[in-house]
């Protein structure tokens, strides 16, 4: 394995990464087809199943929102818990914060989800430690 230094160079050389026939255009109707494509979200992965005619019977896509849905999970969980404490109000600015934690994977939750105006519809319940719902702040 090459070092550090001269990997680069060896990538750029290599004929499975440089080679000009990175896109095989149909010649016949296709029955599926998958597209994978590094976005500046993440990674979008796009399948399609097609009948005879070559029209879309089933499309899954898979966008990054999906692939980084954990991670958000755990981000604003951890936000949440930092951010809301015993006798302190729970205010919009409060909710504005918690939507931070997950503006790094997703920037645009309206172009992720397809929602206008863009308002990033959001609600934080509060529990007790027994489970009990306290309190509850929404944002639609």
């Amino acid at each position: 394995m090459a070092n550090l230094s001269t990997r680069p160079l060896e990538l750029s050389q290599d004929p499975e990464i440089t080679n000009p026939n990175f896109r095989t255009i149909p010649t016949a109707i296709p029955d599926e087809g998958v597209g994978i494509v590094e976005a500046p979200r993440g990674t979008l992965t796009h399948h399609y199943i097609t009948d005879e005619k070559g029209v879309i019977k089933k499309a899954n896509l898979i966008v990054a929102t999906v692939n980084n849905a954990a991670a958000i999970n755990m981000s604003i969980k951890k936000a949440a818990q930092a951010l809301i404490k015993p006798g302190k109000e729970i205010t919009e600015g409060l909710l504005n914060r918690i939507e931070m934690a997950w503006r790094p994977y997703d920037p645009c939750w309206g172009c992720a989800t397809h929602s206008l105006p863009g308002q990033m519809p959001l609600e934080v319940i509060i529990y007790d430690a027994q489970g009990n719902a306290v309190k509850k702040l929404s944002r639609f």
